[in-house]
Parts: structure tokens; sequence; C-alpha cells
């Protein structure tokens, strides 16, 4: 993007002056410095006149606590529009118009916010300011169903086999609900396995006791 508008930039005095010898060789020099003169002269207090309504528009967004994004890219389009009325020639004096006129300074406008004020604040903040920021993220539907979470019947659901204490428990194998048989340890009648986490339990004797 930067490099078209800089080979855009190059392109323009060219073609103005080519522009400017063909006006000379059709109406005279005299005429033409003229023209040049007076569009400068005409489009310098038409850029003046639309800087105080949009100083007054960006004073009125800012009291209503709201940011005056169009208001300060209206502002930096009519700078650009004040350089070309102030550049010798007829092309850059008929962009400055295009630039001034509230109705073609909206479509520049528009294609300013869209192709170069956003992707340079989005790259600067990371997408927090126009609020395309990836955090998390949702389950895939295989992954939602891989553990087979969903109750329902056989073996290891909630109304399946075992029910909620049974071999699988609630959520399949592994889930809320163990056996017997999967929670006592065969090594050791002192130690309880609750999933991973094992526990040391101490039990007194009776004889002991008596």
């Amino acid at each position: 993007m930067l490099k078209r508008a800089l080979i855009a930039l190059l392109l323009i005095p060219l073609l103005d002056a080519l522009f400017l010898v063909y006006v000379a060789t059709q109406l005279g020099g005299v005429l033409t410095v003229a023209l040049v003169v007076l569009t400068a002269l005409v489009g310098t207090l038409f850029v003046r006149a639309e800087g105080r309504h949009t100083i007054r528009k960006l004073q009125q967004t800012v009291g209503k606590g709201e940011v005056p994004t169009d208001e300060l890219t209206d502002g930096a389009l009519l700078i650009a529009a004040g350089a070309f009325l102030l550049t010798p020639g007829l092309v850059t004096d008929a962009l400055g118009f295009l630039l001034a006129f509230p109705p073609t300074r909206i479509l520049f406008r528009e294609a300013a916010q869209r192709w170069v004020v956003e992707p340079y604040v989005e790259k600067k903040t990371g997408g927090f300011a126009t609020g395309n920021v990836y955090t998390f993220g949702f389950p895939n539907a295989e992954d939602v169903g891989a553990g087979g979470g969903n109750a329902g019947p056989g073996a290891g659901g909630m109304g399946g086999t075992g029910g909620i204490g049974g071999p699988g428990g609630m959520g399949g194998t592994g889930g809320v609900g163990r056996s017997r048989e999967d929670t006592v340890s065969d090594d050791s009648e002192d130690t309880v396995r609750m999933d991973d986490d094992s526990y040391d339990i101490e039990f007194e004797d009776d004889e002991s006791e008596k």
C-alpha cells in the first residue's frame, strides 16, 4: 500500500507537467498561469472554511464523549488538500478540490479508514482497538464427544450399566463414579486410589483398642 502511494505521488507531478503543457498550447502561457493562480486561491479559501467547520464538529463530538475518528480523518485530508492546492498545477488543484469538497471527501475518508487507519491501528494494538482479538476459542465437536461424556445408554453412561457409580460412572471410563474394585488397590489394603491420586489411610486394629 505504501509503495503504491509513493508511485502515485511520483506520477502526479509528471502528469501535471504534461497537462500544463497541453493547456498552455491551447490557451496560452498567460491564461494558463492565471488559471493556476486562481484555482489555488479559491481552493485555499475553501479548505480554510472546511477546516473551521471540521474543528467545530470535532469539538461537538468530543463534548459528547465520543471518539472523533471521522473528524480527525477529515482534518488529515484537508491538510493534504491544502498541500495539493498550493502546488502549482491543474491536476494537483483538481485533487485538492476533490479532497476538500465534502461529498467526495467522504469517499476518500472511508477508503483511508479502511485501508490505512484500521490496519495500522490493528497492527500496533494487536487487534484490541478493532476487537479482532483471538483469545481462547471453542472446542470442536469431536473433542467434546471424545471422552464419551454425553449421558446416554450403554456401559459407563449415566443410565447405563452400573449407573453413576458403575464401572465407568458418568462420562465413561475414568469419569466421576468408579467401582470399589477400581478404588481399592490390590497391593495394599491401607491405600485407597481415587483416579491418579493415592492416599495412605492408617487403620487401628480392634485388638489394640481392647
